[in-house]
């Protein structure tokens, strides 16, 4: 079972970056594909941006230019640069290993305790 640990939040002006990081355990990093969701106070989980195993990315309209996912397999890591932050980007996010079936991708690791975010002047 892999285990993920997210890192990197933190309290941060309209305008401002964060770099978050997601320390992933297990071998199998490499063929998965990797994804953030962030939550925020009473809404539902959401897919921020998800990389492949090949380095395709794919990102919510929201944060699109932005923000940028990237992998480091020989690390194990995933990461978020956010940049131009805005105060709707709070929320606290969370990393995840995908599985695809067909041509549809699901959340295939069990949620960290994930990392806040807090946009605010």
């Amino acid at each position: 079972q892999v285990q993920l640990v997210e890192s990197g939040g933190g309290v941060v002006q309209p305008g401002g970056s964060l770099r978050l990081s997601c320390a992933a355990s297990g071998n199998i990093f490499s063929i998965n594909a990797m994804a953030w969701y962030r939550q925020a106070p009473g809404n539902q989980r959401e897919l921020v941006a998800r990389i492949g195993s090949g380095g395709a990315t794919y990102y919510a309209d929201s944060v699109k230019g932005r923000f940028t996912i990237s992998r480091d397999n020989a690390e194990n890591t995933v990461y978020l640069q956010m940049n131009s932050l805005k105060p709707e980007d709070t929320a606290v996010y969370y990393c995840a290993k995908l599985g695809k079936l067909r041509s549809t991708y699901y959340v295939d690791s069990p949620w960290g305790q994930g990392t806040q975010v807090t946009v605010s002047s």
